[in-house]
C-alpha cells in the first residue's frame, strides 16, 4: 500500500510540475531576483578561524585574556637582513617610511630603530626619561650610522630579540595597530593602500628587501588571495563540468540547460549567505563551485533518464512524467543523503562549521529542487531529442565497460572480494601512520610572499605566531613584588630555552632595562635588581612612563597591577609539537607559581587554534559515524531491507579507508581541511548506491523476485548514470587543486581520489554483495532455469 501512495504522489506531482510550468518559472525567476539581492550583505572576514565552541575551556581563556589586555594579535613586523642598510640614504627612506606609518590613524605604536628611546637617569627629578637613541642631526654621517649600529646590538639588549638578531644582524621594526579597527575593514584599506605603496616605494629607493609578516598583515594578504580564487575556483568548475557533461552527451542544448541551471546554484548559494549576513571564509568560499560540482549530477540523471525514456517509446509527455516519478524518489535520496553529509558539521559546535554545514546543505536540496522543476519544464518547450542526442546511449566505451563489469560480478565475486580485503588492509595499516596536525599558517600558499617572509621570522626571531602567559597575582599591584618578578624571569629564562619560541617580552624586561640605565647604560646590568635597589629603581622606571603614549610596556601589566602577560611567538610547529611545548611550560609553571597564590593561564591564537584541530578530529569522527547512521536509517526506510542497507554502507566505507591509508603513506595529515573529506565523499559517494538499490527494488517487482535478472538489468540502466557522475564529479573536485592554499588542494585531491574508489566500488562490489546476500534466492532460479 505504501508503494502505491508514494508512486500515486511523485505522479501527481508531475502533473503539477507540467500543468504549471509558466508559474514556477515565474516563482522560481522572483526567487534567484530576490537571492541575487542579498549578494548586498556578503564581505569577507577579517578574523582567524575559531574552531572551538565558544563555551570550550581554551576559548574562555582566551576571552579572559582579551578582556583582561585586549587584541592580542594587532602587530606587523618590518624587518630585513642587509648588512649595507646603515647608510645615509637607506636610513633617510627608513625614517620617511616609518614616520608615514606612524602618522596613520590605524596605528597605535611604531617601535623603529629611527625614534627608538633609550632610558637615561635624571637624578635631579630621581626619575628616568626617554632620550632619543639617534640623534637626527647627525644622520647624514655615515661613521655616525655604522657607531648607532654597534651600539644597538651590543649595549641595548632590552631590545634584543624584539628589534633585532644580534648573532645574525637582522633588524625589524614592530608597528602595533589600533585595537578597535584590526578586526575591521579599515585593517584591509590600511595595509592593501597605505602599507604595501610606502613599503614598495621604500625597496624601489633603497634596494632594500623588505620582510613583512604578523596577523594582520597576513590575514589581510591571505584574504585578498581567496577572494581572487572564488571566481576561479567558480569559472574552472563550470568550465570542467560543462566540458565533460557534452563530452558524454554530445547535445548543446542539455549543455546549455544544465549550464543555466548550476548558474542559478551559484546565485542561490551567494544569496544564501548574504541573506544569513554570513561572511566568506575558507570554507563557505568552495560553497559555489560544490554546488556546480555537486548539481551537474542531478542534471545528468535527469536527462539521462529522459533520453533513455525517449529511446525506449517515444513519447515525450510519458518521458517528461517519468523523470518526476520514477528519478524523482531516487534523486531526492541522494541529495537529502549528501545534504546530511554536510550538515553533519553543524553538530560539531564550531560556528565555522555550523555555517558552512547549513549553508551548503540547504543549496543542494534547493539545486536538487531546481533541477527537477527546470529540466521537465524546459523539455517540454522543446522538440523530442533525434538519434544523434540518444547516440551515446550506444557508445561502444559504455557497452564494452557495462559488459566487463556485468561479467566480472557474474563470474568473479571472490576476485573482487579478495580486492576488497586487501585494500582494506592496505589501509588499516596506512590509518596506523596517520598524524593529526594543525596550524594557523598550514593551509595558507606557501608559494605566496608572505609565507616566505614567515620562514625568515621563524629563522631569524623564532616565528610570527602570538603565545601568551597571563599571570594572575590574585593581589593588587601584586606584580611589581620583586618576587613575582624572579618567578617570571625564571619563566622567561625557560621560554628563551626553548628552540621553538621566540625571547618572551613581559613587564620584566623593562625593569631589568630600568636597572641597566640607572648604572648609566652598561649592559651587564641589565638584570633584576636587588631587594635593596628595588624600592628608588621602580620608582624611577613608574615616572618614566607615566602619562606616556609610547610606554611600549604599558600593555603589559593591566591597570590595577594585579595581571601581568608575557609575550612570546611561536614557529608554525605541528600539534605534537605544540602538545610537548604546552607540557613543559605548564610544567614549569607548576614548579615556579603556587596554584594557592597565582593563577596561569597559557593562552594565544596559536594555542586555541592547535587545540581546535585536535578538538574537530575528535568531533567530526563523531559526526562521520552519526551521517553513516542518519544516511542507513533514510536508506533502511526506502528499502525496507537491511541487507540492502549493510551492502550499500559496507559498499562506501571501504574508499573512505583507502583515502584514510594513502594519507597515512603519503604523510598527509589530519587536518581542519582534510577532516572535512570523509563527511562530504561518504554523503555523495553513497548516492549511486542509492540509485542502484532504488532502480534494483523496481526492477525486483517487475521481474517477479528474480534476482540476478533483477540485478543486471539494474547494473545496465544505473551504470551509465553512476560513470558519468562519477567522472564529472572526480574532475569536478579536481578543480580545487587548482588552488594556491594547500588545504583547499587536499579537499579536492582527497575527495576526487574517495569518489574514484567508491566509482568501481558501487559499480562492482555493490551488486556482487547483493548477489551473495541473496546466495540461496539466486540458486533457486537458476535450478528453475535449466528445470525449463
Amino acid at each position: 500500500m505504501k508503494n502505491t501512495i508514494q508512486v500515486g504522489f511523485w505522479e501527481k506531482l508531475a502533473r503539477i510540475i507540467l500543468k504549471n510550468r509558466i508559474t514556477i518559472l515565474v516563482i522560481l525567476t522572483a526567487l534567484t531576483i530576490f537571492l541575487a539581492f542579498q549578494w548586498k550583505n556578503l564581505s569577507m572576514t577579517y578574523t582567524e578561524a575559531n574552531l572551538l565552541p565558544k563555551n570550550h575551556i581554551a576559548n574562555k581563556d582566551y576571552q579572559k585574556f582579551l578582556d583582561k589586555f585586549g587584541e592580542e594579535g594587532n602587530l606587523i613586523v618590518i624587518g630585513f637582513k642587509d648588512p649595507n642598510f646603515f647608510t645615509p640614504k637607506n636610513y633617510a627612506a627608513w625614517n620617511e617610511l616609518m614616520t608615514g606609518l606612524k602618522k596613520a590613524k590605524e596605528v597605535d605604536l611604531v617601535v623603529s630603530l629611527n625614534d627608538l628611546k633609550k632610558l637615561e637617569k635624571d637624578t635631579v627629578n630621581q626619575k628616568f626619561v626617554l632620550a632619543p637613541f639617534i640623534d637626527q642631526s647627525k644622520t647624514l654621517d655615515p661613521s655616525y650610522l655604522k657607531d648607532v649600529q654597534h651600539d644597538l646590538f651590543n649595549n641595548m639588549p632590552f631590545y634584543e630579540g624584539l628589534l633585532f638578531n644580534k648573532e645574525s644582524g637582522s633588524v625589524r621594526s614592530a608597528i602595533y595597530m589600533n585595537k578597535k579597527l584590526v578586526n575591521t575593514a579599515e585593517r584591509k584599506t590600511f595595509i592593501l593602500e597605505t602599507l604595501v605603496p610606502k613599503i614598495d616605494k621604500f625597496e624601489k629607493t633603497t634596494g632594500v628587501d623588505l620582510r613583512v609578516s604578523g596577523m594582520p598583515y597576513i590575514r589581510t594578504i591571505n584574504a585578498d588571495n581567496m577572494k581572487g580564487e572564488i571566481g576561479l575556483f567558480i569559472g574552472a568548475a563550470l568550465f570542467t563540468v560543462s566540458l565533460i557533461f557534452f563530452f558524454f552527451f554530445r547535445s548543446f542544448r542539455a549543455t546549455f540547460i544544465s549550464i543555466c541551471i548550476l548558474i542559478v546554484g551559484v546565485i542561490w548559494s551567494f544569496g544564501t549567505l548574504g541573506l544569513f549576513h554570513y561572511k566568506i571564509t575558507i570554507l563557505t568560499a568552495i560553497i559555489p563551485p560544490l554546488i556546480i560540482v555537486i548539481g551537474i549530477t542531478n542534471c545528468i540523471f535527469l536527462i539521462n533518464k529522459y533520453q533513455q525514456e525517449i529511446k525506449l517509446h517515444s513519447n515525450q509527455a510519458k518521458a517528461l512524467q517519468r523523470i518526476i516519478s520514477k528519478i524523482g524518489v531516487s534523486t531526492l535520496m541522494t541529495n537529502l543523503t549528501t545534504a546530511i553529509g554536510f550538515a553533519t558539521f553543524m553538530i560539531t559546535g564550531n560556528d565555522l562549521l555550523f555555517e558552512f554545514g547549513l549553508v551548503t546543505s540547504i543549496n543542494v536540496i534547493s539545486v536538487y529542487l531546481l533541477t527537477l522543476l527546470i529540466v521537465p519544464i524546459v523539455y517540454s518547450f522543446m522538440s523530442m531529442p533525434n538519434e544523434k542526442h540518444l547516440y551515446h546511449l550506444t557508445k561502444t566505451y559504455i557497452s564494452s565497460l557495462l559488459n566487463f563489469v556485468e561479467n566480472t560480478v557474474k563470474n568473479k565475486r571472490k576476485v573482487i572480494y579478495t580486492i576488497y580485503g586487501l585494500l582494506l588492509l592496505f589501509s588499516i595499516i596506512g590509518v596506523s601512520q596517520m598524524k593529526v596536525s594543525g596550524s594557523l599558517i598550514g593551509e595558507m600558499p606557501k608559494s605566496a610572499s608572505f609565507f616566505k617572509d614567515i620562514l625568515f621570522y621563524e629563522k631569524e626571531f623564532n616565528g610570527v605566531m602570538p603565545l601568551e602567559i597571563m599571570i594572575n597575582t590574585k593581589h593588587k599591584k601584586g606584580v611589581m613584588k620583586l618576587s613575582t618578578m624572579r618567578k617570571m624571569d625564571e619563566l622567561q629564562k625557560t621560554i628563551e630555552g626553548m628552540p621553538e619560541l621566540s625571547k618572551p617580552v613581559s613587564v620584566v624586561n623593562l625593569v631589568k632595562y630600568a636597572k641597566q640605565a640607572f648604572y648609566n647604560g652598561k649592559p651587564e646590568y641589565y638584570q633584576l635588581p636587588t631587594s635593596q635597589e628595588q624600592t628608588f629603581i621602580l620608582g624611577y622606571a613608574k615616572n618614566a612612563t607615566k602619562n606616556s603614549k609610547e610606554n611600549l610596556m604599558k600593555a603589559y601589566v593591566d591597570s590595577t597591577g594585579q595581571y601581568a602577560r608575557i609575550t612570546t611567538f611561536m614557529k608554525d610547529i605541528g600539534t605534537d609539537e605544540m602538545a610537548k611545548v604546552e607540557k613543559k611550560l605548564h610544567s614549569k609553571i607548576d614548579e615556579i607559581f603556587p596554584s594557592d597564590r597565582f593563577e596561569v593561564t597559557v593562552t594565544g591564537k596559536a594555542l586555541v587554534f592547535q587545540k581546535g584541530t585536535s578538538y574537530l578530529v575528535d568531533n567530526l569522527i563523531e559526526s562521520l559515524i552519526f551521517a553513516i547512521l542518519v544516511i542507513a536509517i533514510l536508506m533502511l526506510y526506502l528499502f525496507r531491507s537491511f541487507k540492502m542497507v549493510f551492502a550499500s554502507v559496507i559498499t562506501n566505507i571501504l574508499p573512505l579507508c583507502i583515502t584514510s591509508g594513502l594519507m597515512g603513506y603519503f604523510g598527509i595529515p589530519l587536518k581542519p581541511s582534510t577532516i572535512l573529506v570523509f563527511s562530504i565523499a561518504f554523503g555523495i559517494s553513497v548516492d549511486n548506491a542509492i540509485q542502484f538499490m532504488a532502480k534494483y527494488k523496481h526492477d525486483l517487482l517487475q521481474n517477479n523476485g528474480k534476482v540476478k535478472k533483477s540485478v543486471f538489468s539494474s547494473l545496465r540502466e544505473t551504470g551509465i548514470s553512476t560513470f558519468y557522475t562519477s567522472v564529472v564529479l572526480i574532475l569536478g573536485f579536481a578543480t580545487f587543486t587548482l588552488s594556491s592554499f594547500s588545504g583547499t588542494i587536499a579537499l579536492g585531491g582527497l575527495i576526487s581520489c574517495t569518489l574514484a574508489f567508491a566509482m568501481f566500488a558501487n559499480l562492482l562490489v555493490l551488486p556482487a554483495l547483493v548477489l551473495t546476500f541473496e546466495k540461496k534466492k539466486a540458486k533457486k532460479e537458476d535450478l528453475e532455469n535449466l528445470g525449463q
